[in-house]
């Protein structure tokens, strides 16, 4: 890929100004209805994952990679179906789930070609969790985004670059099943069927408009990256919980959604289908004092909660039972800066940070033609303005300290100094 200058120099990268947009022509798109090869079969076992490594190794050039999970269906993040193509050796469909332990001849083919992947943030966490490993990777989406596509998801991608229209439709599918239909294979071997092709157009586009060096170093920083820490309070994202008024009734929504927990994590089944939201508020709500008033309520009254409905009924009475100290507190514990619109009164001068560099961050995104949440994070930018930058420190200093890209600082780092420079006494 061609690079650009980064900010080693304090010179800006070259970049294109946003063009103005043509008038709206719809390509000719080609359906792609199945895979040129057929759909291969699927792989389950140490002989057939064995086979497939050494078709693997002697094939060239970048790994198109994708995967198929179950969230809907199934508590944990694992893959069910692994998609993998490359030049030369054609494409497979490997299923994990039997014997994860003989996958380790796959495991080694793909450590060291580069791996294409559409969205890796969703696919990287069940490849790694397996023991697939790799140091470089093309995504797809990421590389979209940086280009300032309007729509990024594979299907607008391949078309827009390549003329073709995907058959879609069985992405959130229950993968975790056996076996699998024949139309959701083919679903999936179309996943990787052009991504080749698709990168190569990606990498060409960004090249051109001298964007290359941003995407290898984004690519660098997804695979560097840490996983992201549990979130604290995950009982709060019940849907509806807001309707709520009191503590009491957010420790009866506390102690359904953990024992909830407990029972999806050890079957691994999705929460809510082990007892949806609505039905945990609706508890919350009605505060029943024995099981014969749970099972009165909308969807306690089933077979499958009523055997469930004395576990239920514990953690309704554990919540009834908590001293008030121990409630919970209405409000979400605030964890960072507040929203914007609070700065003015809580910290006056932060917010004339945040009227000074926002503003500024923004003509740069729209200048360049980037969104602005890849031109900079936006929690990022948010701490910046809360924190400010100290009495020596410059916003290069600082960005590159919290791990801000040396494209995104060549751009923003400077301006942001000099807003911050009009602001002081």
């Amino acid at each position: 890929m061609t690079e650009a200058s980064t900010g080693s120099t304090g010179e800006q990268p070259r970049v294109e100004p946003r063009a103005q947009p043509e008038p709206a022509v719809a390509p000719d798109v080609t359906p792609l209805t199945s895979p040129r090869e057929g759909v291969p079969p699927v792989l389950a076992t140490g002989d057939e994952f064995a086979e497939a490594a050494r078709r693997l190794r002697d094939g060239s050039g970048p790994i198109a990679v994708d995967t198929e999970r179950a969230s809907g269906y199934r508590y944990s993040q694992r893959a069910y179906l692994i998609q993998l193509r490359r030049a030369g050796s054609g494409s497979f469909l490997i299923d994990p789930i039997a014997h994860p332990d003989a996958l380790e001849p796959i495991i080694d083919a793909l450590d060291g070609p580069e791996w294409i992947l559409h969205a890796a943030d969703q696919d990287l966490p069940c490849l790694r969790e397996l023991g697939f490993r790799t140091e470089s990777l093309f995504d797809t989406e990421l590389a979209g985004r940086l280009l300032d596509f309007p729509k990024v998801n594979l299907a607008a991608m391949v078309a827009e670059f390549l003329h073709l229209g995907l058959a879609k439709g069985h992405g959130a599918a229950d993968w975790s099943r056996r076996p699998l239909p024949a139309d959701w294979l083919n679903y999936a071997a179309l996943d990787v069927e052009v991504l080749i092709e698709l990168r190569n157009a990606v990498a060409g586009a960004l090249d051109e408009r001298g964007r290359g060096e941003w995407a290898a170093q984004e690519f660098a920083h997804v695979l560097r990256r840490p996983p992201a820490p549990p979130r604290t309070d995950r009982w709060r994202r019940t849907s509806n919980i807001h309707n709520l008024r009191t503590q009491r009734q957010l420790a009866v929504v506390r102690e359904l959604w953990t024992a909830r927990e407990e029972i999806a994590q050890r079957r691994d089944i999705a929460p809510g289908r082990v007892l949806p939201d609505s039905a945990i508020v609706t508890a919350a709500t009605a505060n029943p004092t024995d099981t014969a008033a749970l099972a009165s309520l909308p969807v306690f009254g089933g077979p499958r909660q009523r055997r469930q409905a004395d576990r239920w009924m514990r953690a309704i009475r554990k919540a009834q039972q908590l001293p008030e100290s121990d409630l919970p507190a209405k409000k979400t514990p605030q964890v960072g800066p507040p929203p914007y619109n609070r700065w003015e009164q809580r910290n006056p001068e932060a917010a004339a940070r945040a009227g000074a560099v926002r503003p500024v961050v923004r003509a740069i995104a729209e200048e360049v033609g980037v969104p602005q949440e890849n031109l900079i994070s936006p929690d990022l930018l948010r701490n910046l303005c809360w924190e400010g930058l100290g009495p020596s420190a410059g916003a290069d200093e600082w960005l590159a300290e919290r791990g801000a890209r040396p494209w995104q600082r060549a751009l923003v780092a400077a301006p942001i100094d000099a807003a911050l420079d009009a602001i002081r006494p």
